[in-house]
């Protein structure tokens, strides 16, 4: 099973007449630690205090390096920190004034009296609120919770430093203000209109990490009565993002998407939402799969989602279990669970099979074992090539979202993004192992937002004139 890897740094006080430093190297390296750096903190005739980054892959080896670092005569552990909690060390963002305030009329115009003005312009015309507050380039991040990472249902304290992450995210790469906002209500009709009551201060609203079904019903009903952008970001960012990577893995395979079959394991907000972007796409033949098996048409589920999914998917009415159905698949898509597709599995697949293992931490199959098999891997970790992130795909479809002042986020804006994305890997880079560019890629943001905005003025849904864009 792939581990997670994690940092920690230990400030060791080492007595050098009574041990060697190489004798706690192989400790680490026996605990198949890492040694990142060494940070000389005080050297003495006698002693010297060192700060070790280390890079461990499981919790239990780091446990058992530690113990036998204590161990060590000669060897004092003075201090353990994780370098993933440092960094989280009082928040990761703050608020800053786009200009300072250095005496009373300058203070007068920003505040009271003359603010007062302002206020009663927009109180005639709201509109005017994009241009004369924070409004038109910012966002709000709202999780109640539910469904953080792969970590299930947390306290919404718990979400904050996920939702402090993007809102970081938000900021670096597309110069957007986020805002983190964690519920502490679970009642879907509560949370909308939470969310409504919040709206006149955003311009978007980036909902993130809510449990299925609910997220569904939550997004569709503030779509529909909001009029700024909603996103939920981990269904049609994702779904983006594999499709832009899906775009490009055909490319090199010589498929066309209609004449693909394509297996989606894991039927919950990812996987419905990836197949509604295959389907729009240009995709006939998608067959989703869950514990239960395929989901086929006639079937009343209990998920309403479920039913619309075998209404409108398999359309040779595939039944079973995924090893039945992934037979002559051309595409997997799993987001779904650790180690669930076997080798045996692939072998049945197509010629040349893709294979998008996007569980996490640990995906449907390993990438070392799945590897001599297939023709293209991706998965959801940044440690192996072709990363499906979202993070590739949210700053520039809200930025795009932004600067036109759209409505909403519609079928045709969701297309342009995922083929900007796709469109940033020039196709005499494109390979095997690069069919998804890096999150870091200073092409993708302006891309996506180009290809958004043009969509939307196409569709009708933005509200800026051409010649009046941020």
């Amino acid at each position: 099973m792939t581990q997670s890897n994690m940092h920690i740094i230990l400030r060791l006080e080492i007595n050098k007449q009574n041990i060697s430093f190489g004798e706690i190297a192989t400790i680490i390296s026996n605990a198949k630690g890492d040694l990142i750096a060494i940070d000389v903190i005080k050297e003495g005739a006698e002693t010297t205090i060192r700060d070790l980054t280390i890079k461990v892959g499981h919790k239990d080896g780091q446990e058992t390096m530690i113990q036998s670092i204590k161990e060590l005569d000669g060897v004092e552990i003075q201090h353990i920190s994780d370098r993933t909690f440092l960094v989280h060390l009082g928040g990761k963002i703050e608020v800053r004034p786009t200009l300072s305030i250095d005496n009373r009329e300058e203070l007068s115009h920003v505040y009271t009296p003359e603010v007062a003005r302002v206020c009663t312009a927009i109180d005639e015309d709201p509109s005017l609120a994009h241009n004369l507050t924070i409004k038109r380039n910012a966002v709000a991040v709202i999780s109640d919770g539910s469904a953080v990472l792969g970590l299930g249902k947390l306290k919404p304290e718990a979400a904050m430093p996920v939702m402090e992450g993007k809102a970081m995210l938000f900021k670096q790469l597309a110069d957007i203000n986020a805002y983190p906002l964690c519920l502490d209500e679970e009642n879907a009709e509560n949370i909308i209109q939470i969310i409504k009551s919040l709206s006149p201060s955003f311009g978007g609203i980036n909902l993130e990490d809510i449990s299925s079904p609910r997220c569904f019903e939550i997004e569709a009903r503030l779509k529909e009565e909001l009029d700024i952008p909603v996103f939920h970001d981990d269904q049609h960012g994702t779904a983006i993002v594999v499709l832009a990577g899906i775009l490009n893995a055909i490319k090199l395979v010589r498929k066309d998407l209609r004449h693909c079959k394509i297996v989606v394991c894991g039927i919950g907000a990812a996987g419905i939402s990836i197949t509604q972007m295959l389907l729009k796409a240009g995709a006939e033949n998608i067959v989703g799969v869950d514990k239960k098996g395929a989901i086929t048409k006639g079937v009343q589920y209990e998920n309403p989602m479920w039913t619309w999914y075998g209404e409108n998917t398999n359309p040779n009415h595939e039944r079973g279990p995924l090893p039945t159905v992934i037979e002559d698949a051309d595409i997997f898509i799993g987001v779904a669970a650790a180690n669930i597709l076997q080798v045996e599995d692939i072998k049945k697949m197509a010629d040349d099979p893709i294979v998008f293992a996007l569980a996490n931490p640990d995906p449907e199959i390993a990438p070392e074992i799945a590897n001599p098999y297939v023709r293209i891997m991706a998965t959801g970790r940044s440690d192996f090539p072709n990363q499906v992130n979202n993070v590739l795909c949210f700053p520039g479809i809200f930025r795009g979202a932004l600067d036109c002042k759209a409505s909403t986020i519609n079928d045709e804006m969701k297309l342009a993004a995922a083929k900007a994305i796709a469109d940033s890997i020039p196709e005499d880079e494109l390979n095997e192992d690069y069919i998804i560019p890096g999150v870091f890629n200073k092409n993708v943001v302006p891309n996506i937002k180009e290809a958004v905005v043009e969509a939307a003025y196409a569709t009708g849904v933005a509200q800026n004139k051409k010649d009046s864009q941020i």
